[in-house]
């Protein structure tokens, strides 16, 4: 090989070299803000053979078990199970759980996994309307009945009417 294409194919090297560096620490990177989805049975019994390991970051989704929500009374630290189809996991909060937050409601909490079976959360939304849901959790969630609250409020319109 002459010296010019020793050159150019040193140069082409290099830049591949740098494509491929770049690319594995954008990957790198982006490793620490991945929050899996996880349903219990998937955080108990593991996903595609794999468990996810304690302190690892994630999102679980299903029902507020009946019953579980348990507020401390001098913080606003709350704690409550989660169940889809199989067994429980339960999730503990510090804050202002959003309105629709209930027992019988599907919620969506992100947070790490403190021990089998306990997630430290740090965001809980609940879901906003149940007709929708996804694929996925939809196929893992045949069979739990969303359960309404039993005393909604009624607002009076003026005539004195009560209507929901």
């Amino acid at each position: 090989m002459n010296p010019r294409r020793k050159q150019r194919l040193a140069v082409v090297g290099i830049i591949g070299f740098l494509i491929v560096s770049a690319i594995g620490l954008m990957l790198y990177a982006l490793n620490d803000s991945i929050d899996l989805f996880y349903t219990p049975s998937e955080i108990i019994e593991g996903k595609n053979g794999q468990k996810p390991q304690i302190g690892q970051r994630l999102r679980i989704g299903g029902m507020v078990v009946p019953g579980s929500v348990s507020r401390d009374s001098e913080s606003l630290a709350v704690s409550f199970d989660l169940i889809d189809t199989g067994p429980t996991v339960t999730v503990t909060y510090t804050g202002i759980l959003p309105d629709l937050f209930r027992e019988g409601q599907g919620i969506v909490a992100t947070g790490v996994l403190t021990d089998v079976g306990a997630i430290n959360a740090q965001e809980v939304l609940a879901k906003h309307d149940e007709e929708y849901m996804p694929p996925e959790l939809a196929e893992k969630m045949k069979g739990i009945k969303h359960v309404k609250p039993e005393n909604m409020p009624t607002y009076e319109s003026s005539n004195g009417a009560g209507s929901k």
